[in-house]
Formats: structure tokens, C-alpha cells, sequence
């Protein structure tokens, strides 16, 4: 039971490029299209804090290569003391995003604390370098950074290189199947579970294996991503980067569920759902009330 709940609003929009000139992207407005959606409600957290970030910018970072590169640092630094001392605490921290680039702060709060897994849930691998990257935008790399891959700007902040070890990440649910793109992650030594296998092998085997190899390994918890673009397009298209296909919600509770019984799940994160691509709220309302049933009936378990 995940008693003690803290939402953390961490709006950042840092990580991605403008989707068309001189427009931010809309995903800094998320905590807020949530909260007036139900979420907030419906979670009914004990605590609820906000940590708004440096305004944004296209500007790139000539020495990284990275979008807002300096801007990220600074901010994953003051995140990542927050949510270490929320977790000190003995809250269970469900963190609002912004962009993938949040994970970079969250990761380095766990680096902080001992050693940590991560179970990825992206419709992207979001494993790539500046090299690789189309965008420049750090939300397309956050994997590869938390795991040490990329500038040392980004990848060593604080000498704390690799925030996640290889071994200990799981990256599930991706369905760009680009071979420059699957290059970088299947060269590496995370554990690549794309949605194709994970419907092989059932998403029973999937949880399974993971959690046994934190238990194994005798990490100290492990963090949950949850970038939406990983629930099939027809169901939540407000993403920046859509593709066809995806999970459904009844795949999606069912590994949220399975993650949660475990006593060593230590926080969560949800990023990318755009409001700006959702003006009516209908995907948001459905996202909403499938994560709030299903957070909610696992934690009276």
C-alpha cells in the first residue's frame, strides 16, 4: 500500500523543440489541465508541491549539443533535492511532468540516495545522443543520459555518472522499429522489451523479470517512467512524437498494477500529455480515470 502520497508538479517543457515557430510546447501546462481534469482529486495526495522551471528557450548548447542544456542542469539539481527529501520522508512521490527531460533530475535524486532501477515505459526507446537526434531536445535522449550515454554536462552532474546503471533499466513498450534507432539501445546493456515482444511474452513475464532482478540485485526501489506516447495512438494522440499502434488500457493497468505491489516501487512519473493537443479533455479525462482506478484500487490492496 503507497501510503502518503506527494505530487510533484515539475512543468518543464525544456526538453522538446517548438512544434511550430514561436509557439512553447504545451506540456508545461499539464499539472494544471490535470488538476482542473480531476487528477488531483481523484489521487487525493497528502502533499502537493510545484517547482517551476527556467523559462524556456530554443537556444543550443553548443558545448552538448543539447536544446537548453544549462537550463536543465540547474533545474534537475533543484528537483533532484526536493524529491530526495520527499522520499526521505516516507512519501510516495507521483511526479507531473512536462517532458521526458524531468527524468534526468529524478534519476539524479535516486543516484543520491543508493541504487535504483527504472521500468521505462515509453513509445519511444529515447535513447539516442545529439549525434543521432533529429531535435536536439533532450526529452528524445533522457534514457540514454540517465544511464550515461551523451555529454558529461548532462550524463556526470555533481560526479554522479551512471544516475541508473544499464543493467538495472528496462525500456518497454517502444514501437519504433528505425534500425539507426534500435542500434543505440540493443549495442547497450539495458534490458529492450519492444511492444512486440512484450505481447509475446506477456506482460506477466515482463513485470516478473524485472522485479526479480531488483530483488536480485538488492536495489534500494525503483523508479516508474510513464511517457503516455506508449498508449496506442487512437486512445491518447496528444503527444508530440504519434505513431500508430500502442498499448491499450487494459495492458497499461495491468503493468502499473503489477508494478505497484511491490514494496520496492518507489515513485512514478507521468510526461508528455500535451493540453494544447487535447482542448476538450476527453483523452486527458480518460487517461485520468483509468490511472486514478487503477492507482487507487491497488493501493487499498
Amino acid at each position: 500500500m503507497k501510503e502518503n502520497i506527494c505530487i510533484l508538479e515539475f512543468p518543464s517543457n525544456l526538453g522538446l523543440k517548438e512544434p511550430y515557430p514561436g509557439h512553447e510546447p504545451g506540456v508545461k501546462h499539464l499539472p494544471d489541465f490535470l488538476n482542473d481534469h480531476g487528477f488531483h482529486a481523484q489521487l487525493n495526495p497528502n502533499l502537493t508541491i510545484r517547482l517551476d522551471p527556467p523559462p524556456y528557450s530554443m537556444d543550443l548548447d553548443e558545448t552538448s549539443g543539447v536544446r537548453n542544456a544549462d537550463q536543465i542542469v540547474d533545474y534537475a539539481k533543484i528537483q533532484a533535492a526536493l524529491l530526495q527529501k520527499v522520499i526521505s520522508q516516507h512519501y510516495f512521490p507521483i511526479v507531473i511532468g512536462g517532458d521526458c527531460s524531468i527524468l534526468i533530475g529524478n534519476a539524479l535524486a535516486l543516484k543520491n540516495k543508493g541504487v535504483y532501477g527504472l521500468f521505462f515505459l515509453d513509445g519511444h526507446t529515447d535513447f539516442m545522443w545529439p549525434s543521432l537526434s533529429q531535435t536536439a531536445g533532450a526529452a528524445g535522449m533522457d534514457l540514454a543520459i540517465v544511464t550515461g550515454s551523451g555529454h558529461e554536462k548532462l550524463t556526470n552532474i555533481n560526479g554522479q555518472k551512471p544516475y541508473v546503471k544499464d543493467k538495472h533499466a528496462w525500456c518497454v513498450g517502444n514501437r519504433d522499429e528505425e534500425y539507426w534507432y534500435l542500434k543505440a539501445i540493443t549495442d547497450s546493456d539495458i534490458n529492450y522489451i519492444p511492444l512486440t515482444q512484450l505481447r509475446h511474452e506477456g506482460i506477466k513475464t515482463c513485470v516478473a523479470n524485472f522485479l526479480e532482478m531488483v530483488h536480485r540485485e538488492k536495489l534500494d526501489g525503483f523508479w516508474i517512467h510513464i511517457d503516455v506516447d506508449v498508449l496506442d495512438d487512437t486512445i491518447m494522440p496528444a503527444v508530440d512524437s504519434r505513431q500508430q499502434g500502442g498499448l491499450g488500457y487494459e495492458e497499461f493497468n495491468e503493468i502499473i498494477k503489477l508494478l505497484l505491489a511491490d514494496a520496492k516501487a518507489t515513485g512514478l512519473e507521468i510526461t508528455i500529455l500535451d493540453p494544447d493537443l487535447d482542448p476538450s479533455g476527453q483523452y486527458t479525462e480518460d487517461f485520468i480515470h483509468q490511472f486514478s482506478i487503477t492507482f487507487n484500487t491497488k493501493n487499498k490492496e
